[in-house]
């Protein structure tokens, strides 16, 4: 009897050295994690480099941009705003424990109106404050001059967004499966290349779906752009796009390569128009096979980076 009291006694006294000597338990992790979090927010809060990053962020703050309507200039996309995110600042500046502007993390602040806010409207250029162009390639003849063009932006690692007319693509799916397979994006040119401005409501609405249709059975995806022929237009062809979910596209840089200019000629006409924001026309020709990688190069001796369609009209900075 006295032997089983001692063993318990034992056992006890073992169990009541382990509890009180458990290294692993802790009231904050065990028990109350957010504890830790709060701990660590008022460190932060508390910590001198913080407060500087915190004080001096407002001064590198920019109100997003909403998207609007231009008197000239039509439907303008917005821009996005940008800020600093104090707590990802405060993480890289941490180590030398010292404000470094350079290290400084920011994030985008989108507007509240976009593109798709606005009523029916034609677009011409991107947001007049975004350092980027767009190549507008609108295709209905010139089948011989794509692969050219294809392997120039490729070397470049360039997008374009090419138009296609609708009866060219049913005559040259193998060229718009080429275009769609590089990764470009294709866009609506009519179905016959006609004087839309002078067609009727249907006739507008059969030439856009047509051709969306058309596309779609080649590459699977229905085109979400349209430029208009010549860039003739009323009102009502951009209220039959808008109402068909897509965007009117039109330019503020042609090269008019289908003059058949020299590639000097065409490349001057260019950079002596280029700006912020501009959508460049050109067409699968000869001036274009020959001195688009010139022109790519001036561009880009501009600091201007060539996007997409898509890419130039969206709010990112």
């Amino acid at each position: 009897m006295h032997r089983y009291r001692y063993i318990i006694h034992v056992c006890l006294f073992v169990i009541i050295v382990l509890l009180t000597f458990q290294t692993n338990y802790s009231p904050l992790t065990s028990h109350h994690p957010e504890l830790i979090t709060q701990s660590i927010h008022v460190t932060k809060s508390n910590d001198p480099l913080y407060k500087e990053i915190q004080k001096k962020s407002a001064s590198y703050y920019e109100k997003p941009q909403n998207a609007y309507i231009d008197k000239v200039w039509k439907k303008t996309p917005g821009r996005n705003g940008i800020k600093v995110n104090i707590n990802k600042s405060f993480e890289k500046m941490n180590k030398e424990d010292i404000f470094n502007e350079s290290l400084l993390v920011y994030e985008e602040v989108p507007p509240e109106i976009t593109l798709k806010d606005l009523p029916a409207s034609p677009i011409y250029r991107g947001h007049p404050d975004k350092d980027m162009v767009a190549f507008l390639i609108n295709v209905s003849w010139g089948e011989e001059f794509i692969p050219e063009i294809l392997t120039v932006l490729k070397e470049y690692h360039l997008k374009a967004t090419f138009f296609i007319e609708g009866k060219w693509a049913k005559e040259n799916a193998n060229y718009v499966k080429m275009i769609d397979e590089q990764g470009h994006v294709i866009g609506n040119h009519a179905y016959n290349h006609p004087d839309m401005a002078r067609l009727s409501q249907q006739e507008i609405n059969e030439q856009i779906v047509e051709t969306n249709n058309i596309i779609k059975a080649i590459v699977g995806k229905e085109p979400r752009l349209f430029a208009p022929p010549s860039g003739s237009f009323n009102d009502e062809v951009v209220k039959q796009a808008h109402e068909l979910n897509m965007e009117t596209i039109l330019w503020t840089v042609d090269t008019i390569d289908w003059k058949n200019p020299s590639v000097d000629v065409m490349i001057n006409r260019v950079m002596s128009n280029i700006h912020q924001g501009a959508m460049i026309l050109m067409h699968p020709t000869s001036p274009v096979a020959n001195g688009l990688s010139m022109l790519i190069e001036d561009i880009k001796s501009k600091d201007y980076r060539i996007g997409t369609v898509d890419q130039l009209l969206s709010e990112e900075r």
